[in-house]
């Protein structure tokens, strides 16, 4: 693995969905982290995620408790190649990662799609938490996703060898992330999240699992009655902005599912943990200290 560390903190490595090598960042606060619960960090799914969009996550609350933060298989560090993108694939990597760490159940964070596999991984595959917070998660706007079906039949144009050469080259230059991460980000972009953002996708095999988000394959239709409103656990919506997706449907989520609250991170665009990192905080530390 070529792909420098996104943090300075020590990788694990776990075996999830089958044998898939899932690589993870972990702090590890000694005493300090005594009566407290883990914390799991999951990043969002696009062209070029990894374990550092959650980075301001993990280094605020890394004296204090044993964070995760794994590179999702297809992302980072992570293993990549022929691997069975989808909604339940990324659901049994959760549910069997949540179940290796062990101790306490944790917390989880999860940002934008990574919220649909997560809810997912609770409702279909076991996986055990204290509390749940979303981010900017996708599955709460009018408009519906296409059908996997559909999906895999554009994954199968898109495929073509020169085709997808030339849209994989145009996506993630540098000048292309650039362009994405501002639509994303109030304010300037930390050089640091573009930079990573660039490596990752430098990366053997890089453009498979991408391809699988870009198609439409990994999102859930009707996400809000199916993943969402069947949530057993406390559960923060934080939200504002987002250049990708909308969020009309958080009045009915509170509405039909009493252990959800909502917050508005103002003024952010899809990644308050960046942009607004100490009024992140500050909720996420009310909403823990209320769902003890």
């Amino acid at each position: 693995m070529s792909l420098e560390k996104a943090m300075a903190a020590d990788i694990c490595n776990f075996s999830v969905a089958g044998g898939v090598q899932l690589s993870c960042y972990r702090s590890d606060p000694g005493d300090e982290a005594s009566g407290n619960r883990p914390l799991i960090l999951l990043h969002s799914i696009n062209a070029a995620p990894s374990a550092m969009e959650m980075k301001p996550l993990f280094e605020r609350f890394a004296d204090s408790r044993v964070v995760y933060a794994p590179d999702l298989p297809g992302f980072g560090r992570s293993q990549r190649g022929d691997l069975p993108y989808s909604p339940s694939f990324y659901a049994q990597v959760i549910a069997d990662f949540l179940m290796q760490i062990g101790g306490p159940a944790p917390d989880v964070i999860a940002l934008s799609l990574t919220s649909e596999f997560t809810a997912r991984a609770l409702r279909d595959n076991g996986a055990v938490i204290h509390s749940l917070t979303l981010i900017s998660p996708t599955g709460l706007g009018r408009n519906q996703p296409p059908s996997a079906e559909v999906g895999a039949r554009i994954n199968r144009v898109l495929n073509i060898g020169w085709l997808s050469r030339g849209l994989w080259r145009a996506l993630v230059s540098r000048r292309s992330i650039q362009y994405f991460l501002n639509k994303a980000f109030y304010g300037p972009v930390p050089e640091a999240l573009v930079d990573y953002a660039v490596a990752t996708t430098r990366e053997p095999e890089a453009a498979r699992a991408p391809f699988a988000f870009l198609t439409m394959q990994l999102f859930t239709t009707d996400a809000l009655t199916l993943l969402y409103e069947s949530l057993q656990v406390p559960t923060l919506l934080l939200y504002d902005q987002d250049p990708n997706i909308s969020f009309e449907c958080v009045p009915d989520l509170l509405d039909n599912n009493t252990l959800v609250s909502a917050e508005k991170i103002v003024p952010t665009c899809g990644l308050p943990q960046w942009e607004r990192p100490e009024e992140t905080f500050n909720a996420l530390i009310r909403f823990w200290g209320e769902s003890r």
